[in-house]
């Protein structure tokens, strides 16, 4: 007993030593480790790593089905997994690791995974690769041996798991630059001071040795803060919200200095608040400033992240200084400018109408004075193509959708801001990372051989891919329609692109997501295969296409246009309140791409090609924005479906084929075609297979629960109020949906391309949300039998 119980004291000797981990000046806690063991059965396997992890100080779970070890796993979320690959009769323990299980979720990212594997014997020794391939990290030979056990556990811990510890706290580590201007201090979850910076020591005076391992509540506190102000902080970070004002600290030497604050807490593993870090900027000490920071104070900024498109605008005009510059004779000659306006001859096609109608009505009898008197009343308003909805009551779900979905909501009714901000890159595994087309993992190539059907499941290959299906899918159309030759770049370009663009897109949204993005990208694809559509479009058209579909939501916030300009929040501010989002899509996909040669696909392109191409991307962005809707489809049907099916029943004989390209080949018709194309395919879900628009149903829905949510919180109004989660009918809210905005656009749109696969789906689903909606139910699916 004595070896034994030595060892033992050694080991907590050196696990006390390491549960502070040091980045730098930085001091980390790491929790006791967790090890999850999967063994159907107890032997002397499983017992030597219960031993094991008993000996080293660590939590273990044990289970014996690949349910109950999954169902462990998304609630321990266990460092290290160990699972027992000797006997298959009882599970598939690849299957279980696979990215179908195990590895389908994202806890799973940081955590090592073991396969305890049969002795080799005499034979040859077997190859790890597919264990890797299925998503294990090591191997380890049977021993039941609990020292052996025990040594396995201790390197896992020294080896992989404190290198995915390290990369868990780079968020914090990369937030805190030694070198920066302000002042940046990170403290732990429980305000325990890990790190400040050379700045910090200078403003305030302090030395590092003498904050670190300090709880902020034992720093001295400045008497000019109002007397709640802490209480506020708190409240908003405690959250998981960022929070910004003024503040005015405690210098060493007793001194007050007021600073702008901004506080972002950092999640870490578990989603829980692991860090808050604390970027501080002095202000002037002027009466200005503390208007201001008495104004902050009342009411607190609240952010979601740092803010995007801040400190913008580097000066002001004084109006009034310039306007009493203004002599009487520049006066003169704006009124001279405004008689020369009047008098141009320049008139809009609607101008010309209503003149036309105005002389028309000289001569005519009353009735028709009258009628016409209504044609210019209607020919007056600025909602031409939007049809006219009845009272609220008579259709809630209908009103709710389109004055969330076509309208740029109501001004801000209350002091709250809601700020969006940058978005961190993502890393991309390389693990993950196609190198070429020939590179893509089996189980990837696999999700997507057939993507050229329609029926073609693009939740599949977001579980194959780890939700990263964009860069995979493009890769494969792209090459389908040769976008890398005629761009003039290299297939490296491309991947570099499109691994930018996913990036982008936020993970965290259920519904706007590169997922989504891909789904678009697949029906694009589809659609340009369309044998009237090849011949409407030119390359360059469906260039343009493909890429619009991939950028068409980069950066989406998972909130509507409405919620943003409600919500005063800066990209509304910044594109005045029209198509904010839309514009903030193509605007930033094209400032991703051209800010770095390794994934600027345009960078060989000829200048005025570029820009046609680029005109065209944004135009088709721009058209996915809901408010003129209605207005793309009846240009559609008047200019192009119209004329079409006059030719077919005037049956111009052998002169209809040119008649035919004559109204598809104008560049007006075209620019209607590549709108309509790719608004079909941003709303195509009740199109697809019935499981699939049931599961985008769920997501869609789950984010507006998310905005009505937010919206409470905030004091904002209400946008989509059928769309509280706790009353909401998510069958009453397709089929409106369907009503209003899908069933006409895609008759329009299978008049055209020919889509009777596409209306055999939209037909079932209606039906099945139908059916639901008739028993009473407000779920995804009815109740199991």
């Amino acid at each position: 007993l004595e070896p034994n119980s030595q060892r033992t004291v050694e080991t907590s000797q050196m696990k006390a030593a390491v549960t502070e981990v040091q980045f730098g000046p930085m001091r980390v806690h790491q929790d006791q480790l967790q090890v999850l063991l999967v063994f159907a059965k107890e032997d002397s396997q499983s017992n030597g790593f219960c031993w094991a992890c008993e000996k080293a100080g660590f939590r273990c779970n044990v289970a014996r089905t690949p349910e109950s070890a999954l169902e462990s796993f998304l609630d321990k979320h266990h460092e290290i997994i160990i699972i027992d690959h000797r006997h298959s009769r009882y599970f598939d323990a690849e299957a279980l690791c696979s990215l179908r299980s195990i590895r389908a979720t994202n806890p799973s990212e940081n955590s090592v995974i073991v396969a305890v594997a049969r002795k080799p014997g005499d034979r040859e020794e077997a190859s790890v690769m597919p264990l890797i391939s299925a998503g294990f990290t090591r191997r380890y030979i049977e021993n039941p041996n609990i020292m052996a056990c025990y040594n396995e556990l201790i390197q896992l811990e020294f080896g992989e798991v404190r290198s995915q510890f390290k990369l868990r706290a780079c968020n914090s580590l990369f937030t805190a630059l030694e070198q920066s201007q302000e002042v940046i201090e990170i403290t732990s979850e429980d305000h325990v001071i890990q790190y400040v910076n050379p700045a910090f020591e200078s403003i305030t005076g302090y030395r590092q040795r003498e904050v670190i391992g300090k709880d902020l509540t034992e720093m001295p506190k400045s008497d000019k803060n109002k007397p709640d102000l802490l209480d506020t902080i708190n409240y908003y970070i405690k959250k998981g919200k960022e929070w910004q004002g003024i503040y005015y600290a405690k210098k060493k030497n007793g001194d007050s200095v007021q600073q702008s604050v901004k506080i972002t807490p950092v999640i870490g593993q578990g989603g829980k608040i692991r860090h808050y870090v604390s970027i501080k900027r002095l202000c002037n000490e002027n009466n200005k400033a503390e208007k201001a920071n008495e104004r902050v104070q009342a009411e607190p900024q609240i952010d979601t992240q740092s803010s995007k498109h801040k400190d913008r605008r580097k000066g002001s005009l004084d109006v009034r200084s310039t306007t009493s510059r203004a002599s009487d004779g520049s006066s003169q000659r704006r009124h001279s400018s405004m008689a020369r306006i009047h008098s141009m001859t320049i008139e809009a096609p609607i101008t010309k109408v209503i003149n036309i109608i105005n002389a028309a009505q000289e001569s005519s009898p009353i009735p028709v004075v009258e009628a016409l008197d209504r044609v210019l009343e209607i020919l007056r308003t600025t909602e031409l193509y939007s049809p006219q909805l009845g009272t609220k009551d008579e259709d809630p779900h209908t009103s709710d959708l389109v004055g969330g979905l076509m309208t740029d909501g109501l001004r801000r009714l209350s002091g709250n801001e809601y700020i969006f901000a940058t978005k961190q890159s993502h890393h991309v595994p390389s693990h993950l990372t196609p190198i070429s087309l020939s590179d893509i993992p089996p189980r990837v190539a696999e999700a997507m051989k057939n993507e050229e059907s329609w029926d073609f499941s693009i939740l599949e290959l977001e579980t194959a891919t780890h939700k990263r299906p964009l860069t995979f899918l493009g890769l494969k159309i792209f090459a389908q329609f040769r976008v890398c030759g005629f761009l003039n770049c290299s297939e490296s370009t491309l991947r570099s692109w499109l691994q930018v663009i996913e990036a982008n897109y936020h993970s965290s949204n259920s519904y706007h997501n590169s997922t989504h993005s891909a789904d678009v990208l697949h029906a694009t694809a589809y659609f340009l295969s369309k044998e009237r559509v090849k011949q409407s479009l030119d390359q360059i058209d469906e260039v343009a296409a493909l890429i619009a579909a991939t950028i068409h939501d980069v950066d989406h916030p998972g909130r509507t246009n409405s919620f943003l300009c409600n919500a005063g929040s800066e990209l509304a501010v910044l594109y005045n309140d029209i198509a904010v989002l839309e514009s903030h899509h193509a605007a930033l996909a094209f400032q991703l791409t051209i800010r770095d040669d390794k994934c600027n696909i345009f960078k060989n392109m000829e200048r005025t090609e570029y820009r046609t191409l680029r005109q065209a991307i944004i135009d088709m962005v721009l058209a996915t924005e809901m408010t003129k809707h209605f207005e793309h489809v009846n240009k559609f049907v008047n200019s192009i479906n119209k004329p079409l099916a006059a030719l077919e029943e005037n049956g111009s004989g052998n002169g209809e084929e040119e008649s035919v390209n004559n109204i598809l080949n104008t560049p007006e018709n075209r620019i209607l075609v590549k709108r309509m194309l790719i608004k079909c395919a941003d709303v195509s879900n009740p199109c697809r297979p019935l499981e699939q628009c049931i599961e985008w149903a769920g997501r869609i829905s789950e984010e507006y629960f998310a905005q009505t949510d937010e919206e409470k919180k905030q004091g904002l109004p209400v946008v989509m109020p059928v769309f509280d989660r706790n009353t909401c009918s998510i069958p009453k809210s397709q089929i409106s949906f369907i009503d209003y905005f899908i069933t006409d656009m895609f008759d329009a749109w299978d008049v055209f391309a020919d889509l009777p696969n596409l209306m055999q789906h939209l037909d079932n689903n209606f039906k099945y949300w139908k059916g639901l909606d008739d028993r009473n139910l407000r779920t995804l699916r009815p109740p199991p039998e």
